[in-house]
């Protein structure tokens, strides 16, 4: 199953990152965000990948370009027609697909321009490329494929951003409580399963996927939600990568 991944935003709340790079290209641990997302549907099998380029696509497409580069030792035989020798082929048994959707391509517009890579009309994994999960990917699609639906959603509660004060009736503090969960209210966490017929509630490369084509689903019946109550991390401020940082270099990532 062909899974996509959208990596074309600007990441306009982590500019001090952004600014040089995809956002998507910034680094957890010494790898980018995009392959721990990436490595997480690997796990369960799931390695042909289509990645959805916009702002400073190259880079990304660099990265790939350069992987051996990055992860092998490596010969260079200038003496000989600059022939190159790779001794330790430390890679990914990925096929990546690399598509430039637009710089100033929405959401929804991304997912339409990758249409023709999705053959024989079939359901595919989408995600975006700035969240992380300890996610069930194949009870994902078996969730979805149970619901006959034409979408399913992950969904997620994340924890409250400060830690609570527990007091008591005369006012005295009783105890703190780090992170507590949030309001009990669902978010879309991402990680989604979309039968083809997606490609009819996507219009232009205007179309916010979360606005229109995900509300007319809900309208329809046709978008089911799975409950995903573990691990979910995204990255939308430097605040968040230090965080997945942390959790990374303390060997806590789940």
């Amino acid at each position: 199953m062909k899974v996509v991944i959208l990596a074309g935003g600007k990441g306009t709340r982590i500019t001090e990152e952004s600014q040089y790079k995809p956002k998507p290209m910034i680094e957890i641990g010494d790898m980018p965000i995009l392959w721990h997302i990436m490595k997480i549907y690997s796990h369960y099998g799931c390695n042909d990948f289509i990645i959805c380029c916009g702002y400073k696509g190259y880079m990304i497409k660099e990265y790939f370009a350069n992987y051996y580069l990055r992860t092998s030792d490596i010969t260079f035989d200038f003496a000989n027609n600059g022939d190159i020798k790779i001794h330790n082929s430390i890679s990914e048994p990925w096929k990546v697909t690399l598509i430039d959707t637009g710089a100033e391509t929405m959401t929804g517009g991304r997912i339409r321009r990758i249409q023709k890579y999705i053959p024989n009309r079939e359901t595919f994994l989408m995600t975006y490329g700035d969240g992380v999960s300890d996610i069930n990917i194949q009870e994902l699609i078996n969730f979805h494929s149970s619901s006959k639906k034409v979408a399913t959603m992950t969904v997620v509660q994340p924890g409250g951003r400060y830690g609570a004060v527990e007091l008591r009736q005369d006012g005295i503090v009783n105890r703190f409580a780090e992170k507590p969960q949030g309001d009990g209210g669902w978010i879309n966490g991402g990680f989604f399963v979309l039968n083809y017929e997606i490609f009819n509630y996507l219009n232009g490369d205007t179309e916010i996927f979360e606005k229109e084509p995900l509300e007319t689903l809900a309208q329809n019946e046709g978008l089911a939600a799975y409950k995903h109550t573990g691990y979910w991390q995204s990255m939308d401020s430097m605040r968040d990568r230090a965080i997945l940082q942390n959790a990374w270099i303390g060997g806590e990532a789940p």
